[in-house]
């Protein structure tokens, strides 16, 4: 799977580790900053993750800062991204399987390392369950109120 990860100065550690996690089970990532820990602007590294997905380039993100917090409201803006902040297993896999979530959001400043590789694996081995129609009729309405809402070209640069 190709997957974008990147994380403001915060999440910077967190991050260098779960990409090498990742890395390790065969998945495509694309580390798109930060490179280190001096101060940086999460919306800047939720725009990135953003843009991979609608361009194709990445099937699914991960993004991490202090909280989860900024990122995931950052993410949220852009035009078919669905990010969630995930600190549990449950979440991650069920944002996946019910709402088609395609970012992982987590706080580096919440979350240890072994709990945020847990969450990396339930969200990565997760599928949406298309064959429900619930989960189907849901989706499609959070698709309608973004499309609804969204301005037309509003992440073009």
């Amino acid at each position: 799977m190709k997957i974008a990860i990147a994380s403001d100065h915060a999440g910077f550690p967190l991050k260098e580790e779960v990409r090498d996690y990742v890395m390790k089970f065969g998945h495509e990532v694309q580390d798109l900053g930060a490179y280190n820990t001096e101060p940086s602007d999460y919306s800047d590294f939720a725009v990135l993750v953003g843009k991979a997905l609608m361009s194709g380039t990445a099937e699914r993100g991960i993004l991490i800062c202090g909280s989860g917090v900024g990122v995931c409201i950052a993410a949220n803006k852009m035009p078919g991204v669905r990010a969630g902040m995930c600190h549990d297993t449950y979440s991650a896999h069920q944002g996946v399987e019910h709402d088609e979530m395609n970012v992982l959001v987590m706080g580096a400043r919440i979350i240890g390392t072994a709990l945020a590789f847990e969450c990396v694996d339930s969200y990565l081995n997760a599928r949406f369950i298309a064959t429900e129609e619930r989960f189907v009729r849901r989706l499609n309405k959070v698709k309608a109120i973004e499309k609804h809402y969204m301005p037309t070209g509003a992440f073009t640069s």
